[in-house]
């Protein structure tokens, strides 16, 4: 079963409490506080695992949790750390915090390991506490709180390249004729109801990845058929080779499948339907040589049919999209392809597609209980913003950059600041300040 999506809670250990004893030896009745601090509690930590491609792991179990840390002992002694937990995930994927949707980390390039919460610090034991007038105090402090968040599992595919097209087109044939894949093949829809992976072996070392996405037909982006499940795979794809029927095997036009995938692609997103695509019109091998004849002149001349091909080019050039005319079957033509394919994707950038951060809840739940406050400065003619939550969120913000301003954007109106803000009367040009930064309010 190929699971690519899974909602889980993590929750980190909570700190262990700091201890309150006294020392008590022989000849010494009134000893000093030796109560030792508390241990710090697990942190939930994510972990790539090349070995994993599906998210099947989390799929029947939704809570995991970090070790609490111990309490603090007496004489001294400091309380054991809270066991880490790892959660070991395919490469690729997001991670979205399920409430809001937003990023909190894309488990792709070279983020091989990341914190998502850290566990509570321990408690400090009796003994920090002595002071000249309190020599003895007879308390201590307790361990931080464990942090919680529910939070999104997405794979999206590693793929220089995507297959996509209507089902029964020839994507697994093809995926199987040119990679070492071994996808499931019959003359029915949704024959794959998974994404399958192959690489294509250009030779001298040279290869390239290629992805077949099932499941695209009309309303895809609204979930019908299976689009809704695996539109996700494409977002990482550099290039899109789209296969049509040119034969019209089962029937359908070839050209309106093309317009219709393309609807679904535009509807799930721009970033999906801007990447490039080249036309392998599949099955030229059962197309009839000479063209149909579907009418009959005045004077009694056929009428031919344009041939399938002829028109595919036709509409082709129109966009500016490459035709080739191939048969996953029997190989026609698919060297040709493969090899510009493999020119195309020499050309673009190397990078994979990583999504940027747009949150943190291990910083966010470290902040909820920090104060701040909103007031209009009126000698200034601005409005200011103060307190230890704003500073730290300042402090982990780049606000040079045009998702961080987002971002602080985002923390401003969850906070309640911007409904602050507008209770003050701020209006569209006013200034904000916020320990040296400045910017222009607009709703």
């Amino acid at each position: 079963m190929f699971a690519d999506r899974a909602k889980i809670i993590l929750i980190s250990g909570k700190g262990g409490d700091g201890h309150v004893s006294f020392r008590r030896e022989k000849y010494v009745p009134d000893g000093g506080p030796d109560g030792g601090d508390g241990g710090r509690g697990g942190d939930v930590i994510l972990r790539v695992d090349e070995g994993m491609n599906t998210l099947i792991d989390y799929r029947h179990k939704r809570k995991f949790a970090a070790g609490n840390g111990q309490e603090g002992g007496k004489r001294n002694c400091r309380g054991k750390d809270g066991e880490d937990i790892v959660l070991r995930v395919p490469r690729g994927t997001l991670v979205k915090d399920a409430e809001s949707g937003r990023v909190i980390v894309d488990m792709s390039g070279n983020c091989n390991e990341y914190k998502i919460l850290s566990g509570g610090k321990g408690g400090l034991g009796n003994q920090h506490f002595a002071t000249s007038t309190m020599q003895a105090p007879k308390y201590a402090q307790p361990g931080q709180p464990a942090k919680e968040a529910e939070v999104q599992l997405e794979l999206k595919l590693i793929a220089d390249v995507g297959l996509i097209g209507y089902p029964s087109v020839g994507k697994s044939t093809f995926l199987k004729s040119v990679t070492n894949a071994r996808p499931e093949i019959a003359d029915y829809h949704f024959t794959t109801l998974s994404p399958n992976l192959g690489v294509v072996d250009m030779g001298d070392g040279n290869s390239f990845v290629i992805a077949d996405i099932p499941g695209l037909i009309e309303g895809a982006a609204e979930g019908n058929g299976l689009g809704h499940e695996f539109l996700r795979h494409i977002e990482r794809n550099k290039l899109l080779i789209h296969v049509l029927d040119a034969a019209s095997v089962e029937g359908r036009d070839p050209l309106a499948d093309f317009d219709m995938i393309n609807a679904e692609l535009a509807k799930y997103g721009d970033d999906v339907a801007s990447i490039p695509q080249i036309v392998a019109a599949n099955k030229a091998d059962i197309i009839p040589a000479e063209p149909e004849a579907i009418d009959v002149d005045e004077a009694g001349e056929l009428i031919y049919a344009e041939h399938p091909m002829e028109r595919i080019r036709k509409a082709m050039a129109e966009k500016g999209i490459p035709v080739f005319e191939v048969s996953a079957a029997t190989g026609q033509g698919m060297q040709e392809l493969i090899h510009y394919v493999y020119q195309r994707l020499q050309e673009m950038p190397k990078d994979t597609t990583i999504f940027a951060s747009e949150y943190n809840p291990d910083t966010a739940m470290q902040f909820a209980n920090e104060p701040f406050t909103v007031r209009y400065d009126a000698e200034e003619n601005e409005y200011v913003l103060e307190g230890p939550r704003i500073e730290k969120m300042l402090g982990y913000t780049n606000l040079e950059s045009e998702r961080g301003f987002v971002f602080f954007q985002n923390f401003l109106k969850d906070t309640g600041i911007l409904e602050q803000l507008e209770g003050l009367g701020i209006q569209d040009g006013d200034t904000v300040r916020m320990y040296g930064f400045s910017f222009e309010y607009y709703k």
